[in-house]
């Protein structure tokens, strides 16, 4: 098992539908601060362990970070650990940022 690619239309459009999309942006901590997708949660080494605890696996589960590159190996580690559905933004938060200004 491993992720697909998520569009940032794509994206937009599974959130305006409603669907519960679980997302986790793997930026550094200031970077988030500053600005990131609402809803989502900083995954870092230290939360790693805590977030596949407690996160469900059976929801959708978008990876997000500067332009898509280091997501796509997040997405693969996290599809390893048993996620069922998990996608890797194209474009990273960048793209996301420019369609959302």
């Amino acid at each position: 098992m491993s992720f697909k690619h998520l569009s940032v239309n794509e994206l937009i459009h599974l959130r305006a539908d409603g669907a519960a999309v679980q997302i986790a942006d793997i930026r550094d901590p200031q970077s988030y601060a500053t600005s990131h997708i609402e809803g989502s949660v900083n995954l870092n080494n230290e939360n790693l362990a805590r977030f596949i605890a407690e996160a469900d696996m059976d929801k959708p589960l978008v990876v997000v970070c500067y332009h898509g590159i280091s997501s796509q190996n997040a997405a693969n580690y996290l599809a390893e650990q048993g996620f069922d559905d998990v996608y890797s933004l194209d474009g990273g938060y960048s793209a996301w940022a420019m369609a959302n200004l």
